[in-house]
């Protein structure tokens, strides 16, 4: 049975799609199609450009705001980025950091990752700090050391209070936008081996408390069965949140 001080958080990010307006629409959907329900948790990521109206919808309901990326620094001299500060006043609740196609298409390093997690931790936002294998690296036997490492890598230096602020996402790359998953079963491995790795870093009692996120082609049919796995405490959503009927099945099936 599920640890009950877990509660599910299903975050939908919509990457690069949906105009101003088409966010609007979207977040009124889904905020009518959620609900006041409590459990599980939800938020959504819109583009930049639409974090402040959709923020506007999402007051006054149960759903919070998160952001897809940010820069580690408050402000200066860093023409196109948007920093922590920038987020709060948007009223974001959370920032997605080291999504797997920063990493492939933007160069985002281990590194870089830990400072965005150090900033966003500073400024009280809570990041989803997403993991995850490629093909290569999984078939070659080396999935659990790359998620290890790069957990290791991006809370470095951070201690045990703002630690527990973190989600975790675990991602396999090579399920993401394919077509393809992961078993239950696989999710299961992974997700118990970033909660050991947590507890090898804060110990027992934070692992025990942290939420680890499945993300890689979650739709409503695979929901049910992922998230029914001990260690899976909730999903981060791409495609599947672009519809209001599509990401609100895969909550539901969070409950």
């Amino acid at each position: 049975m599920k640890p009950q001080l877990r509660r599910p958080l299903v975050a939908g990010n919509w990457k690069l799609y949906k105009t101003l307006a088409e966010s609007v629409e979207l977040a009124q959907a889904v905020a009518r199609g959620v609900g006041s329900a409590g459990t599980p948790e939800v938020v959504v990521a819109p583009v930049f450009t639409a974090l402040a109206k959709v923020g506007e919808v999402l007051a006054g309901t149960t759903l919070g705001l998160a952001a897809q990326n940010v820069f580690w620094e408050t402000q200066g001299a860093f023409t196109g980025e948007v920093g922590p500060v920038q987020l709060t006043d948007l009223g974001c609740r959370y920032a997605i950091v080291g999504h797997s196609e920063r990493r492939q298409y933007f160069g985002e390093s281990d590194e870089t990752v830990q400072r965005r997690c150090g900033a966003l931790l500073r400024q009280n936002i809570r990041p989803i700090l997403c993991v995850g294998e490629t093909l290569a690296e999984r078939e070659a036997g080396q999935a659990q050391a790359v998620v290890v490492r790069q957990l290791r890598a991006a809370l470095k230096g951070i201690e045990s209070e703002d630690a527990s602020q973190v989600v975790v996402a675990y991602e396999p790359v090579w399920a993401i936008g394919t077509g393809k998953n992961a078993l239950p079963s696989d999710a299961q491995e992974m997700h118990a081996r970033v909660r050991a790795t947590m507890a090898e870093l804060y110990g027992q009692a934070l692992a025990e408390g942290m939420r680890v996120l499945y993300g890689g082609s979650v739709k409503p049919d695979n929901a049910k069965a992922l998230l029914a796995e001990l260690d899976v405490d909730g999903a981060l959503v791409g495609g599947a949140s672009l519809a209001a009927d599509s990401f609100c099945a895969i909550v539901a099936a969070a409950r």
